[in-house]
């Protein structure tokens, strides 16, 4: 019976424990509700402190943000009602309302550089006729009217030496010292004249040639073209505005089958190459 009831009593102990820490852990939720307004607390006295002028900025800052106005062209992330989109128009694309103007402005620019086109050819054709004149009257001052000869053609001023007795002599590419003094007043004239690019060009009749120097007429009315050029230029005329070109026998001014009209052929030609046409 003893032992009944220390077991008894042992029971009653434990039950009583139990008890008694059951009787305790609300302390545990009072303590946490405690700390919780007191974080909460805190929290409200910090936002009551805040810097205002740090917040309007903010608040400015986002607004701003929001309603795209810092990123020009983007999309706005604030949400409109229903009402202000339908009232919204939506912009006339720019391209329309400028395209008349620029046709506009394009027809007239199109005039203008065709007048001005006009105009230029007018004056180049002009110069031409001046310079024609000068080196005709240099011919029949010095009587050589019937070996140098001037036109003025659709690729330019065509000044036509026959090289005959006056440049070179047969089938050869030196210069001969009488085609000094005409090939001065050449240069001086190219010299003054200073716009267009001059093209030295040598010709020949149609003859074949077959020399260790020139196996073919294409050599000879080259180096003949070439030689005319360095003369040109040892007188001061801009070496970039000179070209030298051999067309053999391709373009004949007259019949090579006789000696009168191989005469004529054979030529070196200094064209003044038009600009404007």
């Amino acid at each position: 019976m003893a032992s009944a009831r220390r077991g008894g009593g042992r029971r009653r102990a434990a039950h009583h424990e139990v008890e008694h820490e059951n009787e305790e852990r609300w302390l545990l939720t009072y303590a946490d509700m405690i700390t919780l307004l007191m974080v909460l607390f805190i929290v409200l006295f910090a936002i009551s402190s805040i810097n205002t002028s740090k917040l309007e900025q903010l608040s400015k800052s986002l607004a701003e943000a929001i309603s795209g106005k810092i990123v020009q062209g983007g999309p706005s992330i604030q949400e409109s009602g229903a009402t202000e989109r339908t009232e919204r128009s939506v912009p006339e694309p720019p391209i329309p309302a400028i395209q008349p103007v620029i046709r506009n402005e394009s027809s007239t620019s199109g005039k203008g550089d065709t007048a001005q086109v006009h105009s230029a050819a007018q004056r180049e054709e002009e110069d031409f006729r001046k310079l024609k004149e000068q080196i005709d009257r240099y011919a029949r001052e010095h009587g050589i009217e019937d070996k140098l000869q001037t036109t003025i053609a659709r690729r330019g001023l065509v000044i036509r030496l026959l090289t005959d007795r006056v440049l070179f002599d047969s089938g050869q590419a030196e210069l001969q010292p009488e085609s000094t003094q005409l090939l001065t007043a050449l240069a001086r004239l190219l010299v003054s004249e200073v716009r267009h690019p001059i093209l030295v060009e040598g010709h020949t009749d149609s003859r074949p040639i077959n020399s260790a120097r020139f196996p073919t007429n294409w050599e000879l009315s080259t180096a003949r073209a070439t030689q005319v050029v360095r003369f040109f230029i040892r007188h001061q005329v801009n070496p970039r505005r000179l070209q030298a070109a051999g067309a053999a026998a391709q373009r004949p001014l007259a019949s090579n089958s006789h000696d009168r009209g191989r005469s004529r052929n054979r030529r070196v030609e200094i064209v003044l190459v038009r600009l404007n046409t």
